[in-house]
């Protein structure tokens, strides 16, 4: 449950419905997610997130399906099961299959696994990038 009651699409000012119109003809839907009517509370944090989620989430060197991926790797590897459902139902509608979500799972586990061992071990880096 939400530490904070939600703003209904009913009783949100102009420029959150604007915010709403705008996330529920993107996203192809008829309901205003949990998340958006909570973050609503504070119309500036709604119109900025939803601003700049609309511009890293915009193609780019990386597609859609992969920036999604990403996202449930670092929303399980932060706890966020909102945002795992969310971006696990955005990713499935973008292609990706019950097969390519265990191999990210491996993957985000194996790394979560090595990272923590090597802040352990307080292992000294000794191969850099290039860029």
């Amino acid at each position: 449950m939400s530490t904070v009651k939600m703003v209904e699409y009913e009783h949100a000012s102009p420029e959150v419905k604007a915010v709403y119109d705008d996330l529920m003809a993107r996203k192809g839907i008829d309901f205003v997610p949990n998340f958006w009517k909570t973050v609503a509370t504070h119309p500036p944090t709604l119109i900025r997130l939803w601003r700049d989620l609309n511009e890293v989430m915009a193609p780019g060197r990386l597609d859609r399906l992969t920036k999604e991926m990403i996202a449930i790797a670092v929303s399980a590897t932060n706890g966020c099961n909102y945002c795992i459902n969310s971006h696990t139902a955005a990713a499935q509608a973008l292609g990706m299959d019950a097969e390519m979500l265990g191999e990210l799972m491996a993957v985000v586990g194996m790394f979560n696994l090595t990272n923590r061992m090597a802040e352990g071990y307080q292992v000294e880096s000794d191969v850099l990038p290039t860029l």
